[in-house]
């Protein structure tokens, strides 16, 4: 199935290239998404899914097929498989970036193929699902590209010593708190996501469903 979404992201679009182009940094936007290699030509990750009680965790790679830094376009082919043998995940992605009065647009056309229990939902649910993911992804990408660079912390330097006088030696300066470790990658909960739009594209059909059950439910009790 092919999906289609476009957003715009308030920085120049060189800024933008570069920023796409780091796969490890806009990974950590995606909800369940972890990449552990990458270069500049292929990656390697996983994507955690959680659907309903079922786990999912997608093992795979991708590679740019095309890069095209003059027309800020590249193509990624990525495959993936769940660790348990529960189905598989192909897409190739086109994404292409276009300069408009300082901002970006970017356009991301991606062609999916999946199989397992994700499948069982069809292309208009896929792209409410993936509209409102693609939502919580640039949310955390425009903090990030617009978040302030910390200011550098400047140490005065210590007052020199007149004649006669003695210094007393300098103290080594404090010592780096240890960063705390990244936090753990969440799965991405698609039941959480596919729930809300199922619902409203079929209220109907399941305020039906509901209804017949209550009476059934009403007669069995006779």
């Amino acid at each position: 199935m092919e999906l289609s979404h476009q957003f715009t992201v308030p920085i120049g679009v060189e800024e933008t290239w570069a920023h796409f182009n780091d796969i490890a940094s806009v990974a950590e936007c995606f909800p369940g998404a972890q990449v552990t290699e990458a270069d500049e030509s292929s990656f390697s990750g996983s994507v955690k899914v959680k659907l309903g009680p079922i786990a999912l965790q997608y093992n795979g790679s991708g590679t740019f097929v095309e890069k095209d830094e003059a027309a800020h376009r590249f193509v990624v082919d990525a495959k993936g498989k769940d660790k348990r043998g529960n189905g598989t995940a192909g897409a190739n992605v086109v994404v292409q970036m276009t300069d408009v009065d300082g901002s970006t647009d970017v356009s991301v056309t991606t062609d999916l193929a999946i199989t397992g229990k994700p499948a069982q939902f069809g292309r208009g649910v896929m792209q409410d699902v993936s509209d409102k993911l693609l939502g919580q992804f640039v949310a955390c990408l425009e903090q990030r590209l617009t978040a302030p660079e910390p200011e550098p912390v400047v140490e005065a330097a210590a007052p020199l010593a007149s004649a006669g006088e003695t210094t007393a030696a300098t103290p080594p300066p404090p010592r780096a708190a240890p960063k705390p470790p990244p936090p753990p990658v969440e799965a991405l909960d698609l039941g959480s996501a596919v729930l809300p739009v199922i619902l409203k594209s079929y209220w109907k059909q399941a305020l039906g469903a509901l209804i017949g059950l209550a009476v059934l439910r009403r007669l069995l009790k006779r």
